[in-house]
């Protein structure tokens, strides 16, 4: 028996990345994928991957910081599987700025797609999950939220909020069946860090005790983790973190 099996998930910023290595993940373990991101090419190649291993999936795509797409993002799931199992938050954006040079603006948009998404992401699955009595939240959070990070204090404020956000929700929504925890990684190769200066990432992998980076295919396991049962049956409010020792709760 797959960990996933039957399971229905929704998995954002899906087309690339640490979003497309869990949709890699979950759907080798029998999950059935509803796939969203703003990039459409990318979710058609997602997709055609997916189709060929003869997998059950589905793309969206969506803005995850827009209510209303969000909403009909869901809406979508519930009327073609009558629910929704997992949701992984992984839409992101990151980019490099020194703090006396950042914009409100800069600042807005940050927190639009790295926290104020998950928000509406969470709102939107929550209903049906408690109906059901099961559901798994899952929120890709950073590292640097626990640390802090040089020239990123957007980010890092924004993924702080999620963790925070997702302690709350798994207080309020556990009592219901609906288990919501954390993923932080280190830095990732994803196309994600791609905004960050060569300076910036030289100095970050200098600092990690692993020596590197990783890969989004060493961090989707742990998505797989959270979402199985019985496996991730007893993780409440938790972060887990692939970072590659850079920190060290």
């Amino acid at each position: 028996m797959r960990l996933l099996e039957g399971r229905v998930a929704i998995v954002t910023g899906a087309a690339s990345g640490i979003g497309a290595a869990v949709a890699d993940a979950y759907g080798a373990e029998g999950a059935r994928l509803v796939l969203a991101d703003r990039d459409e090419d990318g979710l058609a190649v997602q997709v055609a991957r997916h189709r060929a291993a003869g997998r059950d999936v589905a793309a969206v795509r969506v803005d995850v910081t827009d209510e209303e797409q969000v909403q009909a993002m869901v809406e979508r799931c519930l009327a073609d599987h009558g629910r929704v199992d997992v949701l992984v938050t992984c839409a992101g954006v990151v980019h490099e700025v020194p703090f006396l040079e950042m914009t409100p603006a800069m600042w807005d948009r940050m927190i639009a797609v790295d926290l104020r998404s998950v928000f509406l992401c969470a709102r939107a699955v929550a209903p049906a999950m408690v109906a059901r009595g099961w559901g798994r939240i899952i929120t890709v959070s950073s590292q640097l939220a626990i640390k802090g990070g040089d020239r990123v204090a957007h980010y890092t404020a924004a993924k702080a909020g999620v963790l925070g956000l997702t302690k709350s929700l798994a207080r309020e929504l556990a009592p219901a069946g609906v288990l919501v925890n954390a993923i932080a990684p280190g830095p990732i190769e994803t196309p994600l860090i791609e905004g960050l200066s060569a300076e910036w990432k030289t100095a970050k992998e200098a600092e990690l005790p692993l020596g590197r980076f990783g890969l989004p295919t060493e961090v989707a396991p742990t998505a797989v983790l959270l979402a199985s049962d019985p496996g991730g049956n007893l993780y409440v409010g938790q972060t887990l973190g692939p970072n590659s020792g850079d920190v060290m709760p």
